[in-house]
């Protein structure tokens, strides 16, 4: 979130899409009505399916699953061409005014310039921004070939990995994400255009992009009558009407915006859409995502994911071949117009990551030995989810680790990743719970026999629950919140520390015994825990937000700090080797005035939420992400009434009622860019270079599994990018083919993803599966509520109960009738007494696709095609 739970209180019109909170996060959809109740704040719901959340909402209309970027689109079109746009945000906090290098070309035939059709993959020259001066009222020739800003040394890409999404910083490729080998630079320069007029700039090449999106397009691909979709358009944007710049819109998702194969775009279209409108910064404003988990957001901020380091750090490529060498690729260097000024926070990426290096490594790491930078693993492939269950089934992993991940179940093609677990030599899970993943060779078809074939051994386990260990949750507002353990684990389970300090430490005491290649890393990681086989959370949080190695003194305020004392936050780390940090995102969370995160402070002076002594979030405290934004460029508040920050001019500094996302003594006279991670110091509404695999701009592409060509370019129908897996079980299926229904995928308040079938109490409040069908597919398929019946995709099948429903309703698109139905993912062929019986034992993931987004990696979960009939 770049918000946060409490904040959507604040806001004036809110706009739903791909969630439903009332059902998934209903504690934190108490927010939203607090809106309604005490704001009037106006609320549109977008889904396929009329939801609880629906249920409250000013407006719902239904959405063909998957379509979610022509309507944004069109949204962005409608604020563009009614004048619905914040004029001086958009100019002054955006690259709008920014100019792009000749050559480069709108994806008029579904393609962007630069497209190689037999690599399927993207040269990124022209995706750039021109150098130059001010050229308003002037034409731009392109930038000589010698004046072109350099490329790092051996920029042929030949024979290097394709290159991908490059997450924050679009110079550079996040270790797989781009091979050894970056695109060129960005210009220091950059040429520019206030007036927002010159045909390159960035605001009059979105335009063009998105005037290809009119409410009669939006209404061919998402089935949105035209007059629906005015309406909608017209309420959302309605904030800005008449040059309105006190109120302000968020925008909340969940996973039906991240599960397709153009998931991270969807989001891409929402934050332009938000900083088109001013809206990003601001209390009740921003683009905020709904966490389906209590921490997911803290195993990504720790590193969960392949590509990144703690405090999204970009992981090493084989090509870093010292600490130098990484820290000049990845660490980006300013780019703006030359009056502008940008703080670039990146720039202190070297402090970030050899305070890493001291907490990982501690005395091993040494200024000699580049603080140990060679004990990192350098990422050579893609190692993402769906890639892990591949190359399992290829026969390129021999052995998985599975705690809290219920693969089997989780999919996509559950029937692939249980065959890919056949050909595995071990299994380790660890659970609370007997899973799917851990009873794979139980799975429904597998003979007697054949089990006897599996070869893979099966170590299980007993892991804690949630209440039976302390520790830290960062939730989706970035707030990191202690918790206690309620009760100890029961039996022979153990905590998950626990488990795990005991493989490492006998993984180290055979390297100690044995010997072994590249034993290093091992021997010399930090592990100076009191109780080294059990070890406390509470040296571990500590250990993660930093400590001074040496006595340091801040030149600017003269404030000391001893050598073992803990830091105050991130200002203080050092890349001499001073300081270590496991985060750096998180210094500040347990200081020498302790815990911050078990902090329980209920004063909240503003009135706006802020609870500035509850817990603590990253990064410093600050509740609002770029909240400099929140003022106009003389640092007074677009709203006084909802004051955030502001400058204070006579004591030259930013003051407010939450912690400034800003350069504390930058005065607005200077121009400095809101946006302080960005190089630009703006919100990219154009992401140059490689940051995003597929496009600049996003563009509508259908799903891998579409009941349609795409009326935007028939030609180029899916996202040309994206991956298709080619193992004899990745299989895809078509309308010509007989499947000609679309499905999606969700969760039901009563069960939470795939243990609670192992309580009484949820399977006794949902106690068999179900399929949501349309009423008039089952009139006209004869089919009666209650009534069992088999749904099938080109990879599998599921059975369970119709729920015959008028909450999703028949659609025209493209002109053509088609049909929506709905599945919960709950239900496995593990279960207990009280499930026995009740369900087939068949899996929905059975169903999903094997293709991923190009740049976060996530499945297509949630819209694919099969077909219906009784079982």
């Amino acid at each position: 979130m770049t918000n946060g739970w409490i904040d959507i209180k604040n806001t004036d019109m809110m706009l739903i899409m791909g969630g439903n909170p009332a059902e998934n996060h209903p504690c934190g959809f108490k927010w939203a009505i607090e809106a309604k109740i005490h704001r009037n704040a106006k609320t549109i719901v977008v889904d396929p399916r009329l939801t609880r959340t629906a249920a409250t909402a000013d407006m719902y209309v239904q959405i063909r699953a998957g379509s979610d970027i022509a309507f944004l689109g069109g949204v962005i079109n409608y604020a563009i061409q009614n004048n619905r746009i914040a004029h001086d945000y958009l100019v002054n906090y955006t690259n709008a005014a920014f100019i792009i290098k000749d050559g480069f070309k709108l994806p008029d035939d579904g393609l962007y310039s630069g497209f190689d059709p037999e690599k399927q993959v993207y040269d990124k020259a022209t995706w750039n921004y021109e150098e130059g001066g001010d050229l308003a009222g002037k034409s731009v020739m392109p930038t000589p070939a010698s004046q072109q800003p350099p490329a790092h040394a051996g920029s042929s890409n030949e024979g290097q990995p394709k290159q991908e999404g490059q997450g924050y910083q679009g110079a550079s490729p996040a270790g797989a994400k781009g091979g050894a080998v970056p695109a060129p630079m960005l210009p220091p320069k950059i040429a520019f255009d206030l007036s927002l007029q010159h045909p390159r700039c960035v605001f009059q090449l979105l335009k063009k992009q998105y005037e290809r999106y009119p409410p009669e397009m939006v209404e061919r691909i998402t089935g949105i009558p035209q007059d629906q979709f005015l309406k909608a358009a017209d309420l959302y944007t309605s904030v800005r009407k008449d040059g309105d710049m006190k109120k302000v819109s968020t925008i909340i998702y969940a996973v039906g915006w991240t599960q397709h194969s153009f998931g991270t775009q969807i989001i891409r279209t929402a934050a332009m859409l938000q900083l088109l409108m001013g809206n990003i910064g601001r209390a009740g404003g921003g683009v905020n995502a709904l966490r389906g988990h209590s921490n997911i957001q803290g195993a990504t901020d720790m590193a969960g994911i392949f590509d990144v380091l703690p405090g999204y750090l970009k992981m090493p490529s084989p090509a870093d071949v010292d600490l130098a060498t990484y820290v000049k690729r990845v660490t980006p260097t300013s780019s703006k117009p030359d009056p502008w000024n940008s703080y670039n926070y990146w720039s202190n990426t070297s402090k970030f990551t050899v305070s890493l290096l001291k907490a990982l490594y501690g005395p091993a790491a040494t200024k000699e030995n580049d603080f140990a930078f060679h004990y990192l693993p350098k990422i050579d492939r893609n190692y993402s989810w769906v890639n892990i269950w591949n190359d399992m089934y290829e026969g390129k992993i021999k052995g998985l680790f599975a705690f809290g991940m219920n693969g089997v179940m989780i999919g996509p093609d559950s029937e692939k990743n249980i065959n890919a677990l056949k050909k595995a030599d071990w299994l380790v899970v660890c659970e609370i719970y007997p899973d799917e993943t851990s009873e794979f060779w139980r799975a429904p078809g597998i003979s007697v026999d054949e089990q006897k074939k599996i070869n893979t051994t099966v170590y299980r386990l007993p892991g804690a629950g949630f209440a039976e260990k302390d520790g830290s949750f960062t939730n989706s507002a970035r707030w990191l919140q202690w918790k206690q353990a309620a009760l100890p684990p029961p039996g022979q389970a153990r905590l998950d520390q626990d488990i795990l300090a005991t493989i490492f430490l006998r993984v180290r005491e055979l390297y100690q015994k044995e010997g072994g290649k590249f034993a290093d890393p091992v021997l010399n990681a930090t592990f100076a825990y009191t109780t080294p086989y059990a070890p406390s959370l509470t040296e571990v949080a500590k250990e993660i937000n930093g400590k001074a190695l040496a006595d340091l003194t801040d030149p600017k305020t003269n404030v000391s700090i001893k050598a073992g004392q803990q830091l105050p936050g991130f200002a203080w780390l050092k890349d001499d080797g001073t300081t270590a940090s496991g985060n750096w995102i998180y210094c500040g969370s347990w200081t020498e005035a302790g815990a911050l995160l078990q902090r329980r402070g209920t004063e909240d002076p503003s009135g706006l939420g802020v609870y500035p002594n509850w817990a603590w979030s990253w990064p410093m405290n600050r509740r609002v992400l770029y909240n400099r934004a929140s003022c106009d460029i003389d640092g007074k508040p677009w709203d006084p009434l909802r004051r955030q920050v502001w400058w204070d001019e006579a004591k030259q500094s930013w003051a407010g009622v939450d912690v400034p996302d800003f350069k504390a003594d930058s005065p607005p006279k200077d121009h400095m860019g809101p946006f302080i991670m960005n190089p630009e110091g703006i919100g990219r509404l154009f992401v140059p270079l490689g940051a995003m695999a597929d496009g600049p701009f996003p563009e509508f592409y259908e799903p891998i599994e579409s009941p349609i060509a795409n009326p935007l370019h028939p030609n180029q129908s899916s996202n040309p990018v994206v991956k298709k897996y080619k193992t004899d079980m990745d299989k895809y299926g078509t309308v010509e083919q007989g499947f000609n229904v679309i499905c999606t995928t969700y969760r039901l308040t009563e069960h939470y993803h795939y243990w609670t079938k192992n309580n009484p109490m949820n399977v006794q409040l949902v106690p068999e599966p179900f399929v949501e069908v349309p009423a008039e597919l089952a009139d006209r398929m004869g089919i009666s509520g209650g009534e069992k019946v088999r749904v099938t995709s080109a990879r599998g099948q599921y059975i369970a109960k119709a729920m015959v429903t008028r909450r999703i309703r028949p659609m025209k698109i493209d002109g053509k009738e088609m049909f929506q139905i709905g599945i919960p993912i709950h239900w496995g062929f593990r279960g207990i007494a009280e499930d026995e019986g009740k369900t087939a034992r068949t899996l929905t993931n059975q169903l999903t696709p094997t293709a991923i987004d190009p740049n976060a990696f996530t499945p297509e979960f949630k819209g694919f095609l099969v077909k219906i009939e009784k079982a």
